[in-house]
């Protein structure tokens, strides 16, 4: 009513129109297999430049977008400097499991993670209505053998599958699985449920954004009929197939000083078995946090 004019540029207008968004990716990214990621040789990002420079937090950053993974070297290793890494980049978010965790093989939980056995390929939190967003592993300590980190791009493994099978890409982005987790372990009583698909997908662009992957918390499928349920399985084992081929393995041996961030919505991790005493802490992040940190250094997050 006061006779203001707003006015838009062609340009603008085209990139911002719903045809314009559809050719568009919302967060872009590299996806890959253990030969790819080594042959990238993406760097580690040095503690104290990360700490002290927005040009190594912007490095590492960068990496974490591309990659799902980043790691940071010559940490100190206890639970204090690896809160201190954390908080460089997010909030933490405080768990079930608490702010930052110490995970030894001494059965203080009910949960095969706080074992010596060895852990297939996973997303964490399924069972949370909002899987965590981003995984810190520091190694503390380790005096034994075994235990080498399992790192796989659930992107790329999601990708051959709309490539070979897009009729099962789109059955495991439709339909809703339950995930649960229920715990009554000394003072620790949990019942956790979360809901949703296997793979997210923004609607607009069918562009893949989370990917809600664990065999050790998966729940009864009971909502979807009986027929679907039947192509989901088959759906679901054409996925783990790509999941579990060998050249999609990256292995890490994760040692004290190394910090390794995980985004929780892509990459799946795991381990192999281990002997002796081995020590990690690490935390979870909010990814609107990350990603907040990531756009004010001018990165497209």
């Amino acid at each position: 009513p006061d006779g203001h004019v707003t006015r838009y540029g062609l340009e603008w207008l085209v990139k911002n129109s719903y045809e314009g968004q559809k050719q568009q990716v919302m967060h872009p990214r590299i996806l890959w297999n253990a030969e790819i990621y080594r042959q990238a040789q993406v760097p580690s990002v040095d503690c104290r430049s990360f700490l002290e420079t927005d040009e190594g937090l912007k490095e590492f950053l960068q990496n974490f977008l591309l990659y799902g993974i980043a790691f940071v070297e010559n940490v100190t290793p206890t639970k204090e400097d690896t809160e201190i890494l954390a908080e460089r980049i997010s909030l933490i978010r405080e768990t079930i499991y608490g702010r930052m965790w110490y995970f030894t093989s001494d059965f203080s939980r009910g949960d095969t993670a706080y074992t010596k056995l060895a852990l297939d390929r996973h997303t964490d939190t399924t069972y949370f209505q909002e899987p965590c967003g981003i995984q810190v592993f520091h190694c503390l300590k380790h005096e034994g053998t075994g235990g080498r980190t399992l790192l796989v791009d659930g992107f790329y493994a999601a990708e051959q599958v709309l490539q070979q099978a897009p009729d099962q890409f789109e059955l495991l982005s439709k339909v809703p699985l339950k995930h649960e987790y229920v715990e009554n372990v000394g003072d620790c009583h949990n019942h956790m449920i979360g809901v949703g698909p296997v793979l997210n997908v923004y609607p607009w662009n069918n562009e893949l954004y989370l990917i809600r992957y664990n065999n050790y918390d998966r729940a009864v499928i009971n909502t979807v009929p009986y027929d679907v349920v039947h192509r989901w399985y088959a759906a679901h084992r054409t996925l783990t197939t790509e999941l579990r081929r060998p050249e999609n393995e990256l292995w890490v041996k994760l040692k004290p000083g190394k910090a390794l961030f995980v985004d929780n919505w892509r990459v799946l991790h795991g381990r192999e078995a281990f002997t002796g005493y081995r020590q990690l802490c690490g935390c979870y992040l909010t990814r609107d946090d990350v990603l907040n940190t990531a756009r004010w250094l001018g990165l497209q997050a």
